[in-house]
């Protein structure tokens, strides 16, 4: 039941990927941290104290460090190069495009502060659209999970994984719900399972798809909440089997409706099973400054945004 799933406190995302790489580079010598002068932000303070002879401190030269990675990838190197995700992405597209995903170059492109939760930091910071930017790459790799455990497992994860890697996390504490180490590239985490809706969320969104789906059994409806925390490579056996019950879907990401993984279900359904489709996600706009939570209610990303999405898509389905 979804009312049993329980936060046992909350932690920054961020803090997930930070201790996600000490871990994993004590067990792999060949991972190598770089960062765009914000080793602080990025959570990287035990990773400079214990491997300080694997750590690469760039500056604010985010293009340099793209290229720095994908060299280091020639001599068996693993890069991990953090920044805030709009930098990881809209500043260096062109980088990560011709050196690193071009050439199927082993750099994991790792990067917090995405999406309206980054708060009084405002639109130029508040990348809405970055999950599109790097799906759109030919063998890249997107992957957005819901909470410290899981960005912790996720960070981890990828050093297994060969060729480029894009991991988005966040700035905000937020709840910690997710069981530790339940994570595998590309397979969905279903939360429940339902006749009525299927909800399909990713990063941040995923607990208030939890919680919207608490609401909704209170009124009778049983929703499927899946956790697309792999965005590409999309599990689509997971998409297909759910919406084959439930015979609509309710998305919700950080992010713009249009490219994000909203676009990859829609896809996905059309493709194989057409269902009746709402989109939470910011509608085609930049964000601005204000606190995570009042940011959430203002663009449709809120707990009861998901509620409403839900029900309007099973009247769609009712009078389809």
């Amino acid at each position: 039941m979804l009312k049993d799933i329980q936060s046992t406190g909350t932690k920054d995302t961020r803090s997930g990927f930070g201790d996600g790489i000490v871990e994993v580079a004590r067990k792999n010598p060949n991972i190598v941290a770089l960062t765009a002068d914000l080793a602080g932000s990025m959570k990287l303070q035990q990773f400079m104290k214990e491997f300080p002879d694997r750590f690469i401190q760039v500056g604010i030269a985010e293009a340099n460090m793209m290229g720095i990675a994908a060299g280091l990838t020639i001599g068996g190197k693993i890069p991990y190069t953090t920044t805030f995700a709009n930098f990881s992405t809209g500043r260096v597209y062109d980088q990560i495009r011709q050196s690193i995903a071009y050439s199927g170059k082993n750099v994991k492109i790792c990067a917090s502060h995405a999406g309206v939760t980054l708060g009084e930091d405002g639109a130029t910071h508040q990348i809405l659209e970055d999950i599109g930017l790097m799906k759109m790459l030919p063998g890249m790799t997107v992957i957005v999970p819901c909470d410290y455990n899981q960005t912790k497992a996720a960070t981890m994860a990828i050093a297994d994984h060969e060729g480029p890697v894009y991991l988005r996390f966040g700035r905000p504490a937020w709840p910690i719900f997710s069981k530790e180490g339940d994570f595998k590239i590309g397979k969905a985490q279903f939360f429940s399972e339902g006749n009525d809706v299927s909800i399909f969320a990713c990063g941040h969104l995923v607990w208030n798809a939890i919680q919207a789906g608490v609401i909704l059994q209170e009124k009778g409806i049983n929703a499927e909440v899946i956790n697309i925390h792999t965005v590409k490579p999309l599990d689509e056996e997971a998409v297909i089997k759910s919406i084959k019950k439930t015979k609509c879907a309710v998305t919700a990401e950080e992010h713009n409706i249009f490219g994000g993984m909203g676009d990859a279900i829609a896809q996905c359904a059309v493709k194989n099973f057409p269902v009746p489709i709402e989109y939470v996600g910011t509608k085609d706009t930049f964000g601005e400054s204000g606190t995570p939570k009042d940011l959430l209610k203002k663009y449709g990303l809120d707990i009861p945004d998901i509620v409403a999405a839900a029900e309007k898509v099973i009247n769609r389905k009712k009078n389809g």
